[in-house]
């Protein structure tokens, strides 16, 4: 790893570390721009590295939602009843049921989507272009609507998740374990991602997004390499989609875990915002996402969506290839591009 490289994490993993301290009124918002930058890394992973714009990554957020929530709270209480009686109000977990409980969602909020992502992928990765998306689409919608129809877990009224149990800190200490856990999961992501995009799965991928029919041709297994790279994403999505629902308390169907119309285009407009095909991109496009999003949101609420829409309107105006790629387009020997002085100086002449 090169030296600027490890200054660069060093940096931020400091500053991940002490950003609860450094700006202690923004844990909760701190803690979401974390989640969204995992959203935006998993996302890319088919939209970016593979070529396969989805939809349906919203899938995998809400069934981890759902399904870290039902176990926290099935393993010591009787899940109908807590979701009829509206759950804290009648039942309280103790500190080690709590942690016990979250522990074992989370686990079951990554494996669950993971396998669901492999079985339906042998389904719809054969479908390619805007047959894809438009089906990934309707899985989104689809699982809202179930998830509105199921009374176990509250139906369309949807249902409370475990609070912070009393005895162990206030409101402050519960932003703060859930930041670190965030933090956790991003690092996890990051470091996994960057390590399989150097290896022979980021290859095929690219080689996927460039000419799947020339890949197949040439006796890779593209169909393997497509479900298992949604199958990665499904696991982190998951374990995102668990946190969310213990942040926020409440998880309704249609506006919360399965939130296409906000969360599922978010994931798609960040990683474009920050660049397609790139491991930084959606890092940077998140993070400048949220923040413009959380400006917006608080001194402008009333024409939030209509900032969005212009933004979105730049994005694809000024901004196809994303940051990264207009970086890449102006500084190309930083990112290790070789253009002698002809070309440099033919690209001038044809700007």
């Amino acid at each position: 790893m090169k030296k600027n490289n490890l200054i660069l994490y060093g940096v931020l993993l400091v500053l991940g570390l002490t950003a609860p301290f450094l700006f202690p009124a923004f844990k909760v918002q701190i803690s979401f721009m974390l989640i969204l930058i995992i959203l935006a890394m998993t996302w890319d992973v088919q939209g970016g590295q593979m070529g396969y714009n989805s939809f349906g990554n919203i899938l995998f957020f809400g069934i981890g939602m759902y399904l870290c929530a039902s176990i926290q709270i099935g393993m010591f209480f009787p899940l109908a009843e807590w979701t009829e009686s509206g759950g804290e109000k009648t039942f309280l977990h103790t500190p080690t049921q709590y942690f016990q409980g979250l522990a074992v969602g989370l686990v079951f909020a990554a494996i669950v989507p993971a396998i669901v992502a492999a079985l339906i992928g042998y389904g719809i990765l054969g479908l390619r272009g805007h047959y894809f998306a438009i089906c990934t689409l309707g899985l989104g919608i689809a699982a809202g609507e179930i998830a509105g129809g199921i009374e176990l877990i509250g139906a369309g009224q949807g249902m409370t998740t475990p609070p912070w149990p009393k005895g162990i800190g206030d409101t402050e200490l519960r932003a703060e374990f859930f930041y670190y856990i965030c933090f956790a999961l991003l690092i996890a992501t990051f470091s996994f991602l960057n390590w399989a995009y150097k290896k022979r799965f980021g290859l095929v991928l690219n080689a996927i997004r460039d000419n799947e029919d020339k890949a197949e041709a040439m006796g890779i297994h593209t169909m393997r390499y497509k479900i298992v790279g949604w199958v990665v994403s499904a696991f982190f999505v998951g374990l995102a989609g668990g946190l969310v629902g213990n942040i926020v308390g409440y998880i309704e169907p249609i506006e919360v875990a399965f939130d296409g119309r906000e969360m599922g285009v978010f994931m798609v407009l960040m990683a474009i915002l920050g660049g397609k095909g790139t491991l930084w991109g959606p890092v940077i496009g998140a993070s400048a996402f949220h923040i413009f999003k959380e400006g917006f949101w608080t001194f402008f609420l009333g024409w939030q969506y209509v900032a969005l829409g212009f933004l979105i309107v730049v994005i694809v105006v000024f901004f196809p290839e994303g940051f990264m790629g207009w970086l890449r387009e102006k500084y190309p020997e930083r990112f290790g591009e070789v253009i002698d002085e002809a070309d440099r100086k033919a690209q001038v002449e044809l700007k």
